[in-house]
């Protein structure tokens, strides 16, 4: 599996392209903004997209939608519980004097559980709210995209509307109870992993408890 970050808009967000180089096919993952730079990205892959994947839906995760969408046709994914952030995203956006077009409405729901696929990749879906009340997880036996509730040295904010620190913290000690092997990919800042957040994260240290997690 091939992933390339393209971080974009000005509260540099990662979006991922993410390539199953046995098959040819791609699944975006929040496309949060400057969509005529993801598109690009995406011709220049020479993959065929299959999906958009969407960790939660605050603005600045998908603010590019609209643009990829119009270029590429392809499902949304995202799950229920974030459709009133949905549905305010413009809004929200004008807020921080920052303009997106509406983003378009997702095709298909997730939930806990489920598996999403990209090409011959199979990803399972946990539901990390906290940060946002339908926040997801993508993971499979090696990597996380975590969107915005694990980050390299912090966790994700509670003080936006849907906001809590209880339910994050239970969130954040889910995925740290997936191994330390795997790469986390978040939705800001650098990559890292699991066992480096587990061993040095402040927010982490001394606060997750481990619990089993189906796969």
């Amino acid at each position: 599996m091939k992933i390339e970050t393209l971080t974009v808009g000005p509260l540099e967000e990662n979006c991922y392209l993410v390539i199953d180089e046995s098959t040819n096919r791609a699944v975006l993952i929040d496309p949060g903004d400057e969509p005529a730079r993801i598109v690009e990205a995406i011709r220049d892959s020479g993959a065929v997209l299959e999906s958009v994947w969407l960790t939660h839906a605050h603005f600045d995760h998908l603010g590019g939608l609209a643009g990829v969408i119009r270029a590429h046709p392809v499902p949304v994914h995202m799950h229920p519980l974030e459709t009133p952030l949905h549905g305010v995203a413009v809004d929200s956006a004008l807020r921080f004097g920052i303009r997106i077009e509406a983003p378009p409405a997702a095709d298909h729901e997730l939930a806990e559980g489920d598996r999403v696929k990209v090409g011959s990749e199979e990803l399972s879906v946990m539901h990390v709210p906290g940060h946002a009340p339908g926040h997801v997880a993508f993971y499979n036996d090696s990597v996380v995209f975590g969107g915005d509730c694990l980050f390299a040295g912090s966790i994700g904010r509670t003080d936006l509307p849907f906001g809590d620190r209880d339910t994050l913290d239970a969130s954040v000690a889910r995925l740290i109870a997936l191994g330390d092997e795997l790469a986390v990919y978040p939705g800001h800042g650098p990559a890292t992993t699991i066992g480096r957040e587990r061993r040095t994260n402040p927010f982490v240290i001394g606060t997750a408890r481990l619990v089993r997690v189906k796969r």
